[in-house]
């Protein structure tokens, strides 16, 4: 049925960690990356994304179809930055390094490539973080750990039945995608693209009904357990902050500041090595 993207305990250091560190980790994480430009910073992110990646021992089978969905995605992502704004770089940098025309507006410029450089380094940085909070973090822990931070219960729960779904969604996905192509509904390279995609709502349709038949069942368990009628509840699998939590989190906040420092040590967000 292939690999699963979901919660799995492999007993690492990651695993061991709150949820509401992991949380907080992948915020900064997160708003580091949005914030700079700052190619050292996002590769010295790159590096330590993987290295955290392999500390968990995740397994890279996993995520491995979910890499390659965003590597697609990321490759038209940068193929559309050029062909909407191909001087974005020399814009930026307020310089200009011509390498070859191609045709009437469209050059290739090493500012232009050294922008969109930064833009697919900001993605190998934070994918790697994002999926590694999913395969890390047990969602009833998380959900604790939410609650524990302020957020109300009933959001925290919400959150906690969307990462456990992820799960059956692919399970779901994998199990109609094979009914149809028992049924003789190609979606293999040997048709055109047109084809494909109406053969692939064939397969969404009958995934969204099936989430909603789901969503419905879930709706009505919580109400026949009265979830809500207390403005709090307890955890069962709560966990405590540990040392190394705290450690993690004050090294967060020094990463955090220093982040920040480099990123505008020139009064901009972009590092520019054509000055």
């Amino acid at each position: 049925m292939g690999r699963m993207l979901t919660y799995k305990d492999t007993g690492s250091i990651i695993h061991n960690l709150s949820g509401t560190t992991k949380l907080l980790y992948l915020l900064v994480w997160s708003l580091t990356c949005m914030i700079t430009y700052d190619t050292r910073l996002l590769m010295f992110m790159f590096v330590v994304s993987l290295i955290v990646f392999k500390v968990s021992k995740a397994d890279f089978a996993d995520v491995a179809f979910v890499l390659k969905l965003i590597l697609i995605f990321l490759c038209i992502n940068l193929i559309a930055i050029y062909l909407f704004s191909p001087e974005e770089g020399v814009k930026i940098y307020n310089s200009r390094t011509q390498l070859l025309h191609i045709a009437g507006r469209y050059n290739i410029t090493a500012q232009q490539l050294f922008y969109e450089l930064n833009v697919a380094l900001k993605y190998f940085t934070i994918i790697p973080i994002a999926l590694l909070f999913i395969l890390t973090t047990n969602p009833s822990e998380f959900a604790a750990s939410l609650n524990k931070i302020g957020i109300s219960y009933k959001i925290s729960y919400a959150v906690a039945i969307t990462l456990r779904y992820i799960p059956d969604m692919q399970r779901d996905y994998t199990i109609i995608s094979q009914a149809q192509q028992a049924r003789g509904i190609d979606m293999s390279k040997k048709v055109g693209l047109l084809k494909r995609m109406k053969n692939a709502a064939a397969i969404l349709i009958p995934l969204f009904f099936s989430s909603m038949d789901r969503i419905d069942t879930i709706t009505n368990a919580l109400e026949l357990r009265g979830f809500g009628k207390n403005k709090k509840r307890t955890w069962y699998s709560a966990r405590k902050m540990q040392k190394l939590d705290w450690i993690i989190i004050f090294a967060l906040i020094i990463f955090l500041v220093i982040s920040i420092l480099i990123t505008f040590s020139d009064g901009s967000r972009f590092y520019n090595p054509f000055i």
